[in-house]
């Protein structure tokens, strides 16, 4: 006799997506006042917000590059269908409804308060003393030929650049105008970009804040400090420790996280014209050398985002839509690890 055996039966107990899921399922809960006002009720039904998360979530932790690709896993994958909430002989999405559904629900907003609920959840095992900030290069879905001049004739067929000036004083990608010309370092080519910056905890390396900024140098120096006001207004009498490479060893940089009670655990700069700005009074201590220690937990973060949630080479268009893909990513790598951390016994 045929016996029906539904999706979440098929999934196996020990799977990692039944701990992930829980804890998603636990912060769309929390969210659903929110969700209240961005579903609507008249016209044609569009997709529940809880769905377009647990489904962007699927997209981020198994690297699927395209709406399409997800919605044909969606189609014949039962791991996704339970994931999502949907029923065994449900039909999907068209890939641009979909695509469209998220652009209008999962705004920056949305993003944020997400990753504001997991971390909320991740806050008893993170540090709230020593953290470690650091930023990376996230490419602009444009090219090359688009960095066209904002005033007067385009350079040519944007082939041949040889002898011509280029600054985003002079220029402007046509295809995304936010994207900044920019190279990381002395030796690598100028790219359009975006500068992506983390905050993470040195006890886990968790992802305690995320933002994403226009390509300059100053940015990260910049994202350091929102992440210092921001912190500083949630627990202004706590202080707190920041490690950093040597791009923040600026005298500028160090006296405004001072300003917020942040002591920079930078790494000293002494080929920056004006010397170091960090002297014996901080490298003394023993908690400078811990801090540098501790700084290379970061990179697991970075080269999550950027190879298997796809920011390498972001494909969307446009700060607002970069931060939030940031934000909501930094949400679904901490979701990876929250489970184990965990189960871990006190």
């Amino acid at each position: 006799m045929f016996s029906y055996v539904s999706a979440e039966q098929r999934v196996p107990p020990t799977h990692p997506l039944r701990a992930i899921r829980q804890l998603v399922d636990e912060v769309l809960r929390e969210m659903s006042a929110e969700f209240e006002g961005l579903y609507s009720r008249i016209g044609r039904p569009s997709i529940p917000p809880e769905r377009l998360l647990r489904a962007q979530l699927l997209q981020l932790f198994y690297s699927i590059r395209s709406e399409r690709l997800l919605m044909e896993q969606l189609d014949y994958n039962l791991l996704f269908r339970w994931f999502v909430g949907m029923d065994m002989d449900e039909p999907v999405w068209n890939h641009s409804v979909f695509a469209k559904n998220r652009d209008r629900l999962l705004t920056q907003a949305v993003a944020r308060s997400f990753f504001d609920h997991v971390v909320d959840r991740a806050r008893p095992l993170m540090s709230d003393e020593h953290f470690t900030v650091d930023g990376t290069l996230i490419e602009a879905w444009a090219s090359h030929k688009s960095f066209q001049p904002k005033d007067g004739p385009p350079d040519g067929d944007g082939t041949d650049f040889r002898g011509q000036r280029r600054s985003n004083e002079t220029h402007a990608s046509t295809t995304d105008p936010d994207a900044r010309l920019y190279r990381k370092s002395h030796n690598s080519e100028s790219r359009l970009a975006y500068l992506g910056h983390l905050l993470i905890d040195n006890r886990q390396g968790l992802i305690a804040d995320a933002m994403a900024t226009q390509a300059d140098g100053s940015a990260e120096r910049d994202a350091a400090l929102a992440f210092a006001v921001d912190q500083h207004e949630r627990a202004p009498a706590r202080r707190r420790t920041y490690g950093a490479d040597k791009g923040y060893d600026t005298h500028g940089c160090v006296q405004d996280l001072r300003t917020f009670n942040v002591t920079p655990h930078v790494s000293q700069n002494h080929a920056r014209r004006g010397g170091s700005a960090i002297d014996g009074r901080t490298t003394r201590h023993r908690g400078y050398a811990q801090s540098q220690h501790a700084r290379p937990r970061i990179e697991p973060a970075f080269g999550w985002l950027k190879c298997v949630a796809l920011l390498r080479k972001v494909k969307l268009r446009g700060l607002g839509n970069v931060d939030r893909l940031l934000v909501f990513a930094s949400a679904a790598f901490n979701l990876l690890r929250l489970p184990k951390l965990l189960a871990r016994p006190a």
